[in-house]
């Protein structure tokens, strides 16, 4: 990895010790060794009468910090352990600004979606508010639960694409993964559905496809040259599922989305898109906006965040 060293230098992992954190904790350790990023382990105790500290008391938690931060530790990894008493979603965001981290890793229950993230709706309001990109990881269950004993692997990287700004950006997130893995990487654009009336709308349909089709061409272009297998594809349908039926039936290991986060959960990319895909995602989601890379960062796209030609 030579060319991505440089570009995580530094990752806040926030965990309630529970299996889904557990579940995050192997994407942390994966990540941190692979760019030697430092670590910043988090664990709030939440302040709400009655909700939390009431029944957890800060030094009952000590010793699973300890045990986080000792598994994490390497002799080129630097880990450190915080614990906070606060709102979990503030004390996660100051802290990841405090130390200038370049990602943010949270775990999920993944049982019903984002009102049932990590710490409640933690991270809904840290997708909202974080300065950074943020790694949301969704525990397995059921037939997928064998990849709780699996190695993480990123071998197949899908990335949606809408052409904004922020999808590009998240575009470049999703190419150096690619690049410093050896993923494969997917460029995906989903055509929302339209009412067939006539042969002219099938004709605009099929004329739309073919402007997509070349607006994909630079970018694709770029990518192989920088070595990546990388690939386009454009389906139509619902976006949500149609990214999330790709993502199962190509087995994917990560989709890297960009988000409007200032705007909500509920504007993210396409509307709530980006939401109906945490909420069912057979794989991890790297949510990026406000994205920022170092001054010496090789880019992989260097067309990220303008504009090839007129929107479609």
């Amino acid at each position: 990895m030579e060319n991505g060293r440089v570009w995580i230098n530094r990752i806040l992992f926030a965990t309630d010790f529970s299996l889904w954190a557990y579940h995050a904790e192997k994407y942390v350790a994966v990540l941190s060794k692979a760019y030697g990023a430092t670590v910043d382990v988090l664990h709030v105790l939440e302040s709400y009468p009655g909700v939390y500290a009431a029944v957890q008391e800060p030094w009952e938690t000590d010793g699973r910090l300890h045990e986080v931060v000792r598994r994490l530790q390497r002799p080129t990894v630097p880990v450190n352990g915080h614990q906070l008493i606060g709102n979990p979603s503030v004390q996660i965001c100051e802290t990841a600004m405090k130390y200038h981290v370049d990602l943010i890793v949270l775990g999920t229950h993944g049982r019903t979606g984002l009102d049932r993230l990590l710490l409640g709706s933690t991270a809904e309001r840290v997708l909202t508010m974080a300065h950074c990109p943020v790694l949301i990881v969704r525990a397995p269950k059921g037939p997928d639960s064998r990849r709780h004993m699996a190695p993480v692997t990123f071998e197949r990287v899908l990335a949606p694409v809408d052409f904004s700004d922020c999808s590009l950006d998240a575009l470049e997130y999703g190419s150096q993964i690619a690049k410093d893995f050896g993923a494969v990487l997917t460029l995906l654009h989903v055509l929302e559905p339209l009412a067939y009336d006539d042969d002219q709308t099938l004709a605009q349909q099929d004329g739309l496809k073919a402007r997509i089709d070349s607006r994909f061409v630079p970018y694709v272009g770029a990518i192989r040259s920088a070595g990546i297998s990388v690939g386009a594809a454009i389906q139509g349908g619902d976006p949500a599922d149609t990214i999330l039926d790709w993502a199962v039936t190509h087995d994917c290991d990560l989709i890297v989305m960009g988000t409007h986060g200032r705007r909500g959960i509920s504007h993210v990319m396409w509307g709530s898109v980006a939401e109906g895909v945490l909420r069912r995602a057979p794989c991890p989601v790297l949510a990026v906006w406000n994205a920022h890379f170092a001054a010496d960062h090789e880019w992989v796209v260097p067309i990220a965040r303008r504009p090839l030609m007129d929107p479609p």
